[in-house]
């Protein structure tokens, strides 16, 4: 995971140097299956990956990744890259935005996502302590029980809502395909960074309009992406409570960190130079070990 997220941070570098071409996404079926894909200039590489997106099955995210470049063709799954590469992307906005001594996370869904969200945030802000809460408890308990074998010296605990959950947290993460917010802003720590990757349809809300519009500083993967795609971006900005130049692109935020305080928010909807830089790490011979 540390690698992981160290080539998704050089990718939202390059993203904001102007080294990709990144079309929006492509969207069929309402959501169901979705089309991706990033080319890289100086290298002359390229990734397209597809999902299938069906909520009801196990797993829910099925798939292809293809990366390509003038030496190398690299076919992977979808769903366990999409998984990485999310998490890496949450460790590059968590490094940055959270406090250095951030311990506590609270995650809010414990499906397919939440694994490498927990990876991830542990990468960058060694966890004492973690908190689950999930709309089915059995969920929470399985994620924990996997994840006390990887985080042996963590506190590991459910909550009965998400409200709770977040109550005492120096980080969040939601990986939820809700359409309503999860808790209310009121429910946050004065200070605590919050990473929301659950939503991506126009249709999805997983954070409250209030923490987007009173918090100190609110980071996106890319804004085209999120007034296309990211329903708590949308809602907002149709309602004119978030200006759209409060939003600060990822790679941007990387180039020159800003410093954080208060409330802090990373949304993301995924883009494609994140499944460009995991694909590329893993059609290394090296990163095979």
């Amino acid at each position: 995971m540390a690698a992981t997220i160290d080539a998704v941070r050089d990718a939202f570098l390059e993203l904001s140097m102007g080294h990709f071409v990144q079309p929006q996404r492509l969207v069929f079926a309402d959501g169901h299956a979705l089309v991706m894909t990033a080319h890289h200039t100086p290298s002359r590489s390229t990734v397209v990956k597809t999902l299938s997106i069906e909520p009801g099955r196990d797993p829910v995210i099925t798939g292809t990744v293809v990366y390509s470049d003038p030496d190398t063709q690299f076919t992977a799954n979808a769903a366990p890259l999409t998984a990485m590469r999310t998490g890496a992307v949450v460790g590059v906005a968590t490094d940055l935005l959270a406090d250095a001594g951030a311990s506590h996370l609270a995650l809010i869904g414990a499906g397919a996502q939440a694994l490498d969200q927990v990876r991830a945030v542990h990468a960058v802000r060694p966890l004492r302590k973690l908190t689950v809460h999930s709309r089915t408890p059995a969920k929470a308990e399985a994620l924990l029980e996997e994840l006390s074998l990887e985080l042996p010296g963590t506190a590991l605990d459910t909550a009965s809502s998400a409200a709770d959950a977040v109550s005492s947290a120096d980080v969040v993460c939601t990986a939820t395909p809700a359409t309503d917010p999860l808790f209310p802003a009121e429910a946050l720590p004065e200070r605590v960074h919050v990473n929301a990757i659950g939503s991506y349809l126009p249709g999805m809300r997983e954070l409250p309009e209030e923490l987007l519009t009173t918090c100190d500083l609110l980071v996106v993967d890319e804004v085209a992406a999120a007034l296309a795609e990211a329903g708590e971006i949308i809602h907002a900005v149709q309602a004119g409570t978030l200006p759209v130049d409060r939003l600060v692109e990822l790679g941007a935020a990387v180039g020159d960190p800003p410093i954080a305080r208060g409330r802090t928010v990373f949304k993301s909807v995924g883009v494609g130079c994140q499944d460009w830089a995991v694909a590329r790490l893993l059609s290394r011979p090296s990163s095979s070990g």
